[in-house]
């Protein structure tokens, strides 16, 4: 036998219960104003319970957020009922303030019903066959399975929206366990509009811990590519709660913080926001006290702040170039990349920072974090910070006496592309100073270039050549390349006009510091110099028209010799 709460009809007790209220609420003798507006929201109710029983199939008596929910409202309304009698007695035997105090509850409890009912009735859970379902088990198909996704999904936001604390978090935690399964599944849930829900309980929510799962719902979403346009678009709200959480949450929940912030850092406009609220000081604060997990997220955000001009002076005033390079010393290997990036990004066209950097020590971080570097890969942010640096001609003599010339010759002939050409540009910023220039071709650049010059990618053979074509203004480092016999004939391939996105004033500047040679400028031609000299004349490239020149003299003394 059933017990008697699953016999009975959740709308037929509820729609009972409010005509015996409607009944009660002309006999009260106190509080006549208050309960002028419980009636109002009784009208409410009504509407809301025939729709209900209008839902198809059925599906409010068997759907168990609107079991959940009837229950809730046959409870208000019954205490309702029981309130409303006493009132009806002027003397008040339970005390005015008491009574008074209960009115107001019953008041509340019914605006929370009412509201719950709007949203599970706009939320179309009532029309999900399987609304009632905790957990997706489909397999007969990514189309059935995408569609059980999207109906648990819309249950679990609605979930989130009403009903009691237990309630919604219980629902977050399914939530986050629907996100994290994978990235299609979290398409669909911000599909069904979930960011919106989660924003509001992070403004909503007095609850420490439901914070803390909302931000770490909100990161998973951050990190899905596709659905970062739904986060931007919830502009300052977020981004202010994401601050505070910054300030005061757990060390868990300002990681999750700064992983969302990482997402939302690109525009200037946040980035302006992030400075103009002490976010920076916030962020500086974690990379040195933070756990490594929140260190690593915070220097990304930093990253992407560093990379607009207006909020570099932020760094400067929260010492940001001290605390970035004690990262670098001592974080994770990815709270290292960020904290390198960032740097990057600051000192980037800024000689004052440049020398700012150097100043803190930053050359011997640099070596330190080289000559302990776990792999060649791991080099390439660091290799990137030199190369930033070392346009600066006093740093760049620095460098050299420092022993990095020695480092860069290692790292040129390693099998890692982005350190080559990380590499190859450092090599170009030492070699626009005069002294350095002769001791970086003795140390035995120029042949590992020159290999460049003969690699797959487009940006390897263009940052080799530009290097090639600052050393070559050296007449040791012109000799040194003529010893090479693959160096001619490689510079001039690069003038082939079939090899696109390479910068043809760099092998060309390189063949004219060598065309004063009759021993450079046969192979030269027996390359096909002329002939790609011809075309590069066409597209104007700087130096090709003289270069074609000394290369037609050169081939009439020929025919005259």
């Amino acid at each position: 036998m059933k017990a008697p709460e699953e016999e009975t009809d959740p709308i037929a007790v509820s729609t009972e219960l409010l005509s015996s209220l409607m009944e009660e609420i002309p006999l009260v003798q106190s509080f006549k104003g208050k309960w002028s507006l419980i009636r109002t929201k009784l009208d409410d109710l009504r509407s809301q319970l025939a729709d209900f029983a209008e839902s198809p199939d059925s599906a409010a008596a068997s759907n168990s957020l609107s079991l959940d929910l009837l229950r809730s409202v046959a409870a208000a309304l019954g205490d309702a009922v029981s309130v409303a009698k006493r009132c009806q007695n002027p003397s008040l035997a339970d005390g005015k303030l008491r009574t008074q105090s209960d009115v107001d509850a019953v008041l509340a409890r019914l605006d929370r019903v009412v509201r719950d009912g709007e949203i599970l009735l706009r939320s179309g859970v009532l029309n999900d066959n399987n609304g009632a379902s905790g957990a997706v088990v489909s397999n007969s198909g990514s189309s059935s399975r995408r569609e059980a996704v999207r109906t648990e999904a819309r249950n679990l936001i609605t979930r989130l929206q009403i009903g009691t604390y237990e309630s919604r978090n219980s629902a977050m935690d399914s939530l986050l366990g629907l996100l994290r399964e994978d990235d299609k599944n979290v398409m669909i849930a911000v599909a069904q509009g979930v960011v919106p829900v989660l924003v509001r309980l992070l403004d909503s929510s007095s609850s420490v811990e439901m914070k803390e799962k909302t931000v770490a719902a909100i990161s998973r979403v951050s990190i899905v590519e596709s659905s970062k346009h739904v986060l931007l678009a919830e502009g300052l709200l977020l981004l202010n709660h994401l601050i505070r959480v910054l300030d005061s949450g757990s060390g868990f929940s300002k990681e999750k913080a700064c992983v969302a912030l990482q997402a939302l850092s690109f525009s200037k406009e946040n980035a302006r926001a992030i400075g103009s609220r002490g976010g920076i000081s916030s962020l500086l604060e974690i990379c040195q006290a933070g756990t490594p997990g929140s260190q690593a997220s915070a220097a990304g955000v930093l990253r992407n702040l560093a990379a607009f001009a207006e909020i570099k002076e932020n760094f400067i005033e929260e010492n940001g170039i001290s605390v970035l390079l004690g990262l670098v010393s001592s974080g994770t290997a990815l709270a290292q990349e960020n904290a390198f990036r960032c740097l990057c990004n600051l000192v980037s066209e800024d000689e004052n920072l440049k020398l700012l950097v150097i100043k803190e020590g930053g050359i011997e971080c640099l070596r330190n974090f080289w000559d302990s570097a776990p792999s060649v890969r791991s080099l390439e942010v660091a290799v990137d910070l030199l190369s930033h640096l070392a346009s600066l001609p006093p740093v760049a003599e620095a460098l050299c006496s420092d022993g990095f010339v020695a480092r860069l010759v290692g790292v040129l002939n390693c099998g890692v592309l982005g350190v080559r050409i990380a590499a190859a540009r450092v090599v170009h910023e030492l070699g626009s100073s005069s002294r350095t220039r002769r001791e970086l071709g003795e140390c035995g650049c120029i042949g590992p270039l020159i290999k460049m010059l003969d690699g797959k990618a487009a940006e390897e053979k263009e940052a080799a050549a530009k290097a090639l074509s600052t050393l070559m203004l050296c007449t040791v480092n012109r000799k040194i390349f003529r010893r090479d016999d693959k160096g001619i004939v490689s510079a001039v391939q690069l003038l082939d006009p079939s090899i696109q996105n390479l910068d043809k004033k760099y092998p060309v500047s390189i063949l004219a510091s060598l065309s004063h040679s009759k021993k450079c400028r046969k192979p030269m031609v027996a390359a096909g110099a002329c002939a790609y000299l011809q075309k590069a004349v066409e597209m104007d490239v700087e130096g090709s028209k003289k270069l074609l020149e000394s290369l037609g003299r050169g081939k009439i003394w020929g025919v005259f010799g």
